[in-house]
């Protein structure tokens, strides 16, 4: 019996795509947030220096690897937590794919997740036949929800929930014996105050969570504050009971982050400056394109972090996507993120300088 899977949306952009390469000059293509710049040289050298690699990897992680993971969420978010309490994963991709299923929910419980949004919270829910419900309001989560999802900084709008926002979503979680899950990947790269010097809250925050994180968990991923989406270098923290579920699991069908990997994360998170680094990048050509894009006739809404700006003229998704198209720019239509997006795409800036400046000049000779 074929499982009843969501289209997968990125094949429906092939022909936007094939229009955009026409361009004499090349296409742009800010429709995927994979990075381009390269991987630091002490990670490199890291994952260079381990892999001599001839034992199979601790599904659990090393102790050095949980160690590191421990001192960062202290360090960068001031939350106090044991070695028990995180896993590294296989990317964050994978995790939230796989979550519903490892937590035994099924038929008849429901897995919500934000009205705009990345479309593995849903693919989640549909692999295990639960019912899923897009919903940015606590309060619309009915009896019978298992698992809810948050995400902050969001994917596709950049929109960050602050402490209250994130503390109502976990009373109700909790209310409703859910498990909830704050999928956090973007936390380093706040552009509006107060998030453009120091991380974007987490959901583990002893003022969302209290100081006990029984049914909480943070996703993170360093494919994006370092580069390493090529790497698949994550990791989960929080409540150590769901975690033990999951690491059960994982165990049983062989999840190992590979031991190279796992060497290259312990530099990685010990390592502030590369990050910092990188976000200079990220905020020249995001300065840039916004601009830019502002001149031609667009809005920018939310995209206080993350990769991507959120931007509309006030039609239809896909027509905005056939109008940048002609002029050699592909981007991704909000549409892919849910009904909320219908008159949004979603513009990345994981792109190099000279592309980006290619975008700034084609949008200024048709603005």
């Amino acid at each position: 019996m074929a499982l009843d899977l969501p289209e997968f949306p990125w094949d429906q952009l092939a022909p936007a795509k094939q229009r955009a390469s026409e361009h004499p000059d090349g296409i742009v293509d800010l429709s995927v947030g994979s990075p381009v710049d390269p991987t630091p040289a002490s990670i490199r050298q890291a994952l260079a220096d381990a892999t001599d690699a001839h034992a199979y990897p601790a599904v659990a992680g090393t102790p050095a690897l949980r160690a590191a993971i421990v001192e960062w969420y202290h360090r960068r978010h001031g939350v106090e937590l044991t070695d028990s309490q995180v896993l590294p994963t296989i990317g964050s991709k994978e995790f939230i794919a796989g979550l519903a299923l490892w937590l035994g929910i099924g038929r008849g419980d429901t897995v919500v997740f934000p009205a705009a949004a990345y479309p593995t919270y849903e693919l989640g829910a549909a692999l295990v036949g639960a019912t899923a419900l897009a919903s940015d309001d606590p309060a619309e989560w009915p009896v019978g929800t298992k698992l809810a999802w948050v995400n902050s900084p969001g994917n596709p709008d950049g929109s960050v929930l602050g402490i209250e926002q994130l503390r109502t979503a976990v009373a109700r979680a909790r209310e409703l014996g859910a498990v909830i899950v704050g999928d956090e990947c973007y936390a380093e790269l706040g552009w509006e105050p107060p998030y453009d010097e120091t991380p974007t809250p987490t959901i583990l925050d002893p003022r969302v969570a209290g100081e006990n994180v029984d049914g909480v968990l943070s996703v993170y991923s360093l494919s994006k504050q370092s580069n390493l989406a090529g790497y698949r270098a994550g990791f989960v923290a929080g409540c150590d009971r769901v975690i033990a579920e999951a690491l059960a699991v994982r165990k049983h069908t062989g999840m190992m982050p590979p031991a190279p990997v796992q060497q290259a994360m312990i530099v990685a998170l010990g390592d502030e400056d590369h990050v910092r680094a990188q976000k200079a990048v990220y905020r020249r050509r995001r300065d840039r394109l916004r601009a830019a894009l502002e001149s031609a006739g667009f809005r920018i809404d939310r995209s206080e972090a993350g990769l991507y700006l959120w931007a509309t003229r006030g039609e239809d998704a896909w027509t905005t996507v056939e109008a940048l198209a002609d002029l050699g720019i592909l981007v991704a239509p909000g549409s892919f993120y849910g009904v909320a997006g219908g008159q949004h795409v979603r513009i990345a800036l994981t792109s190099t300088d000279e592309r980006i400046d290619a975008a700034v000049a084609r949008l200024g000779a048709n603005g």
